[in-house]
């Protein structure tokens, strides 16, 4: 099982699933119930269509604490704690809410999956009880350099679910483009939605396919967060709005054909506010589920510090006047902050020591005298965060940017050929192993205690994924690591054990057709 739960024994005896086999719930189960049913077809092929042979019900979990952090959908009763029990009469999940018991019934699907052969699975039995370390675990996903349909966004759906992974953070605008419909402001999808990185098609989510998107991840326990990037990353913006820009335009040339803005919304402008509030007003209400609302905030390197302040305190308090709360990146600490905004601390590099240490990026020398600034700047981010009460989504870039190489050489020579373009070089290639081998309260600067964090959340960035082959062979298999991190007490991942348990996730992915790394580091099943 991946993530590892926190308390298993096991026992002599096996249990044996067949197609005669089949769930005894109340109805207050049903829904869980049937999702469960149906994964475990997809998964394996094993349709459950007898009325025995497990019993599902709710009932207290006592013997793991709950959860540390917040919940993206602000439910201060949830409670995912679940336990699962295999014996030779038959099988056993149970709950104290309907959310634990999907949890538990996610860990059934993984076991049936790897213990399922000639249409039968034969389980082991052992007895589970389990919970998640932190309540917010997540994927924060870019749609904006790469559009990702409505289809392909149920996918990676679909993979969070599977791993207890219990919210998708869309990143919906930056400056190649914007995603989200503002019918006050047309010309964000009518021009501005157009475009993506280069020369690939873009595009938008229409109201009813936002709808559908949150529907369908809300029927699997995932939240969905929308995150509208401000001040900064807003060409796409300016693109549909020349009005709301700066008299002067600026960039940063890389000199390899890309460049870097240097430009951001200007809060002393009334214009700006007028739109950030159409912004907000129309994209608030497709996002129901949610109690945060995504700020961005990060990387203005063209503006000044008085600016960025002054902005993301205006537009943090337009956020909680709409009854949300806030949360951005943890650029936004260097502004006042209330105790209930959380802050995503991502820049897990110290400059100064950066020659030291083997992980950290080597980024183009063109960047190197905005990117000095601003890591000096972020050395202190954390902790003014942590000062003024707020807590931390840990998003290091060193652990959990997807974005970067993959280092592990894979058994396909077709991947193999894929690996040499995906992923931004200057990261560093990173390996299946790596991304396992940390921590997030004992690897990150500034954490003392699990107490200061809100969560644990991946992201993955689009500038090398063309398409939606190439954005699964960049989250599989990383993705199942950063929900160990996310959800495991065990804070100490043995690699050869954890590469045993990934291994035996394969066949559920290759009959949901899932791209992943056949990386020769484990031995696929």
């Amino acid at each position: 099982m991946i993530p590892a739960p926190a308390l298993l024994t096991s026992a002599d005896g096996t249990f044996t699933l067949t197609t005669s086999s089949g769930v005894t719930a109340p109805p207050e189960l049903a829904d869980p119930v049937a999702r469960f049913v149906e994964d475990v077809e997809l998964d394996g092929g094993l349709a459950l269509t007898g009325s025995a042979g497990i019993t599902v019900e709710l009932a207290p979990v006592d013997d793991v604490p709950p959860a540390a952090g917040l919940r993206a959908d602000g439910d201060e009763g949830a409670d995912e704690r679940y336990g699962l029990e295999v014996a030779a009469t038959g099988v056993r999940v149970w709950g104290p809410t309907p959310e634990g018991v999907h949890r538990g019934l996610t860990s059934l699907r993984q076991l049936i999956s790897a213990h399922l052969q000639d249409g039968a699975a034969v389980l082991p039995a052992a007895r589970i009880v389990d919970g998640p370390r932190f309540a917010w675990r997540g994927l924060s996903l870019d749609v904006v350099r790469t559009f990702h349909t409505p289809d392909e966004v149920r996918r990676v759906i679909d993979m969070l679910a599977l791993y207890k992974l219990n919210v998708l953070h869309l990143h919906l605008t930056d400056d190649q483009g914007w995603r989200v419909e503002v019918p006050s402001r047309p010309a964000l999808t009518d021009v501005a939605a157009k475009g993506a990185l280069g020369d690939r098609p873009g595009g938008y989510y229409t109201r009813d396919e936002l709808a559908e998107l949150v529907a369908y991840a809300a029927e699997r326990y995932v939240t969905v967060v929308p995150e509208i990037d401000m001040p900064g990353h807003t060409s796409a913006v300016f693109t549909a709005y020349p009005e709301l820009a700066p008299a002067e335009l600026r960039t940063i040339e890389l000199g390899n054909g890309t460049s870097i803005p240097l430009n951001a919304l200007e809060p002393g402008r009334p214009e700006t506010w007028t739109f950030v509030e159409d912004v907000l007003d129309a994209v608030i209400p497709q996002f129901p589920q949610s109690a945060y609302v995504h700020i961005g905030g990060d990387e203005t390197w063209g503006m000044s510090d008085e600016d960025h302040v002054t902005f993301v305190e205006k537009a943090a308090g337009l956020v909680r006047d709409r009854g949300k709360k806030v949360v951005g990146w943890q650029e936004i600490a260097r502004a006042t902050l209330g105790s209930e905004d959380v802050v995503q601390f991502w820049l897990d590099l110290d400059i100064d020591k950066m020659g030291e240490n083997p992980d950290a990026p080597t980024p183009p020398e063109e960047l190197l005298p905005v990117l000095a600034d601003a890591l000096r700047k972020a050395k202190y981010d954390a902790p003014k965060a942590l000062e003024q009460g707020a807590k931390l989504i840990v998003s290091p870039v060193t652990w959990l940017y997807f974005d970067r190489p993959h280092a592990d050489t894979s058994t396909d020579a077709e991947q193999d050929k894929a690996r040499e373009r995906l992923g931004l070089e200057f990261y560093g290639a990173a390996s299946i192993e790596h991304g396992v081998s940390w921590d997030p309260v004992d690897s990150l600067p500034g954490i003392e205690s699990a107490d200061q964090i809100a969560g644990v959340e991946a992201a993955i960035w689009c500038e090398t994924i063309t398409g939606p082959e190439d954005l699964e062979l960049l989250l599989l298999p990383r993705l199942p690591g950063a929900a160990e991190k996310a959800w495991s007490h065990h804070t100490d991942t043995n690699w050869p054990e954890y590469a045993t348990r990934l291994a035996q996730q394969s066949p559920a992915w290759r009959n949901r057709s899932w791209t992943w790394l056949q990386s020769v580091e484990v031995d696929w099943i």
